[in-house]
Parts: C-alpha cells; sequence; structure tokens
C-alpha cells in the first residue's frame, strides 16, 4: 500500500513540474497575447471625413495621417481610423456628420469647409458632442459654427482647428506681374460654397483695388462647368483664376481645356502636385496644412483640450510655375526672373523641377 502511495506521489510531482515547465516556456507569448488585448481594449476610434475626392483634400488627410502616426498614432495600433467621404453631395456629407457625432469615436477630424459646417451643426444635437479638429478651412470665422474672429479662443470647447485663407491679393498682382496689360479675369465658383464666398469676396475687393474686372460665373456641379467657363471666355477673359472652391477645384481639367483652346491662362490658388497645366499656382501647401493639424490632433489624443487651443489662421504658401502654359497665347505674358525665384516647383521642356521644401506662411487676407 505504501509503494502505491509512493508511486502516485511521485506521479502527480512529474505532472506539476511538466505544467509548471510548460507555463514557464509560454510565459512569452502569454505577455504578448494580454498586451495585444490591452491595446485593443484602449485603442482610440477616429474618424477621418473629407468632402470630395480631390488632391487637395487628400494631400490634407495624407499629412493628417502621416503626422499621427509620427506622434505614435497609427492606424490598428494606438488607433483604429475609419475613412468617410461625401464624393460631393450634401445629402451625403449630412449623413456622414450623423453619423461620426452619434457614434463612439473618440475624435472626429475633417478636411473643407463643408465638412466642417456639418459636423459642426450635427454636433449641436449629440450628447455628449464629439471631439473634432478641422483643417483646410478658408475661414473659420465666418462659416456659422461659433468661432469667434474677435476673440480666437471663443469656440466650441470640444471643437479646435486651423483656417487657412489662400493668398488671393498675392495671386492676382502675381498675374498682373506676368501681363501688365490685364484688365479681365473669368472665375467660375459655387455659391453655396461657405468657403468660395469668402474668397470671391476677397477677390472682387482686390480686382476692384487693382483695376481688373472680375467676370463671374456659377457651377453648383461639376455638370455645369462646362456651361460656366464657356460663359466667361465668350464674355472676353483675359484669363481664368480657380479658388479654393471645391466644384471648380474637381473641374480643373477641364477649366484649364477650354482656356488653352482660346489661347487664355489659368492661374490657381490650388496648388496640386501633378501638373495642371495652369500657368501658376499660388496657395497652400495642403500636406503640410494637414500635418499640422494632425500633430494638433495628437495634442488632443493625449489629452489637452480643445477648449485651450485657439483657432488660428495656418497658411504654408507654395508656388508653381509653369513656363510651358505660355505657348500660344492670345496676349503677351512673361514669367521675370524674380517670380522663378520665389517659385517652389518650376516646369520647362526639360522637365519638372522642385526645390527643396520651404514653405512661408502667408497672413490673413482681411
Amino acid at each position: 500500500m505504501i509503494a502505491v502511495l509512493k508511486k502516485i506521489a511521485l506521479g502527480l510531482a512529474l505532472i506539476l513540474v511538466s505544467a509548471a515547465i510548460l507555463l514557464y516556456s509560454d510565459l512569452p507569448s502569454r505577455r504578448v497575447t494580454a498586451d495585444a488585448a490591452s491595446a485593443h481594449q484602449h485603442q482610440l476610434r477616429v474618424a477621418f471625413v473629407q468632402h470630395a475626392a480631390i488632391p487637395t483634400l487628400d494631400d490634407g488627410i495624407s499629412g493628417a495621417i502621416a503626422a499621427l502616426k509620427e506622434r505614435g498614432y497609427a492606424d490598428g495600433g494606438r488607433i483604429s481610423v475609419r475613412e468617410y467621404n461625401a464624393q460631393g453631395d450634401i445629402g451625403t456629407a449630412n449623413a456622414i456628420a450623423k453619423e461620426v457625432t452619434s457614434s463612439n469615436f473618440d475624435l472626429i477630424f475633417s478636411v473643407s469647409t463643408i465638412s466642417l459646417q456639418t459636423i459642426a451643426n450635427a454636433n449641436r444635437f449629440s450628447t455628449p458632442p464629439r471631439t473634432h479638429v478641422f483643417s483646410l478651412v478658408s475661414d473659420p470665422y465666418a462659416v456659422g459654427v461659433g468661432v469667434s474672429r474677435e476673440n480666437h479662443l471663443q469656440h466650441p470647447p470640444y471643437m479646435t482647428g486651423y483656417g487657412s485663407l489662400a493668398p488671393v491679393e498675392d495671386a492676382f498682382k502675381m498675374a498682373r506681374q506676368l501681363n501688365p496689360g490685364l484688365k479681365r479675369v473669368g472665375l467660375v465658383w459655387d455659391p453655396s460654397e461657405a468657403n468660395s464666398v469668402v474668397t470671391t469676396t476677397i477677390a472682387r475687393a482686390v480686382c476692384a483695388k487693382l483695376g481688373i474686372t472680375l467676370i463671374e460665373a456659377n457651377a453648383e456641379n461639376s455638370t455645369a462647368i462646362s456651361d460656366a467657363i464657356g460663359s466667361v471666355i465668350t464674355r472676353q477673359a483675359d484669363a481664368v483664376w480657380i479658388s479654393p472652391d471645391l466644384v471648380a477645384a474637381h473641374g480643373l481639367d477641364l477649366i484649364v481645356s477650354k482656356a488653352r483652346t482660346a489661347r487664355i491662362p489659368v492661374f490657381t490658388s490650388v496648388p496640386r502636385k501633378q501638373p495642371t497645366g495652369a500657368l501658376f499656382e499660388l496657395g497652400a501647401n495642403y500636406f503640410a496644412i494637414g500635418h499640422t493639424a494632425g500633430l494638433l490632433a495628437a495634442d488632443v489624443l493625449d489629452g489637452k483640450s480643445p477648449a485651450s487651443v485657439p483657432v488660428e489662421n495656418y497658411m504654408p504658401v507654395t508656388l508653381q510655375v509653369n513656363k510651358l502654359a505660355l505657348k500660344n497665347l492670345r496676349d503677351k505674358w512673361t514669367v521675370p526672373d524674380s517670380v522663378l525665384a520665389q517659385a517652389d516647383v518650376i516646369e520647362d521642356e526639360t522637365g519638372r523641377h522642385t526645390k527643396a521644401p520651404q514653405p512661408t506662411v502667408a497672413s490673413a487676407n482681411h
């Protein structure tokens, strides 16, 4: 009997030792699993919202994502990202705004004035309102979202971001520098876009000061662009300006094509990374704006209160010049060396040449 008990005790001891060895050998993998479960449990949810699929807004989103990643907020790691795109439809934009403000997102990051407006409006009815960081907005003080122009700390406590008002006056002065005889400039724009109302109002005042007639035509959707650009060309525009208008930006290729047929140049306030055919592009570095706003979003995720962040104007300016667009123009346009010296990108017969990025920051056109 004693011998049997000894055998049983020895067997139990061997089992316990084997189990201990297995548990110890599996400790690293169990720690990894526990860490992953903990990370998933504390993963923050971030919604990215843009109004349309155009390069400028895409660049802003890319800049923000890059900044968040630099700060340790990579998708699938500390944050879980969901991207929304209204594809230029206001009904879809309102539906997206309702969804993101009623869902359990820790942060909403938006680009474009329309996205700011729709989210801000939906957030008023959300309990609690969702934390919101906005970017790529021409003039957040003028679009009815509760941001004070006089006191930049006066805004909804759950919302902050950056205004980026385009250097409209600089663009028209440069156009006059390239053609001292410039008298009539065409503009295709959407009056339902608050950002376009802002920049068009500025353009009207600038043109009045410079003795330039601004020839306007409205296009509230992409199908209206062809008739609108045809209208300004028929009214003898000497050039066409593309403002930070989402409809016009979406139809940039068509506008440039029709202007080229009429042998007049296009200049824009919405620079792109890829060639557009415009004579010059003077405006925002959209990736840089998105990157700066992304750093702000990281601060908020770290615990900084949006209420403590003033809404300031931030405009890192880039200039792109296309010397090829000087060919076959109706009037005499030249690009002086002083303008070429300022350019970040120059396109000519030998290719597209980019200087080291050193964007300056323009003051607001108020």
